[in-house]
């Protein structure tokens, strides 16, 4: 795919390896705001799609798949501010301690964040 261009650009794997560790990372460890931002995306795409329906009869009809569509296209969208601020913690890692600093301590933040996330949801549980 890459001769088709008149260019010629590289990916930088180990960045995107860390960007996503880190964005996993964050996923796992912000719940709350993973849920709220979910949310949001959810409400925002509810009621940017009733502009699309004319009469309140055909909006009415197909409102429970229409719903349970935007909740999936909503749960999918709720990533991407995370592997911006994924790829942000990578990158500044990268620049203050060097290459291979982000993707294992992106590693790390996982498994503590992870540790965390049961430790949280145990807590809710017993409550």
């Amino acid at each position: 795919m890459f001769d088709i261009l008149p260019f010629r650009f590289e990916l930088d794997k180990i960045a995107i390896a860390g960007a996503c560790v880190w964005s996993l990372a964050l996923y796992i460890g912000f719940a709350s705001t993973r849920e709220w931002v979910t949310q949001q995306l959810d409400r925002w795409f509810n009621f940017a799609e009733r502009f699309l329906y004319t009469s309140q009869s055909e909006f009415e009809k197909t409102r429970k798949a229409r719903e349970s569509q935007n909740a999936f296209y909503a749960s999918l969208f709720s990533i991407v501010p995370f592997i911006i601020f994924g790829a942000l913690c990578n990158w500044g890692l990268e620049i203050s301690l060097g290459d291979s600093w982000g993707i294992s301590t992106g590693i790390l933040a996982c498994m503590g964040t992870g540790i965390f996330e049961l430790g949280r949801r145990d807590g809710e549980s017993s409550d």
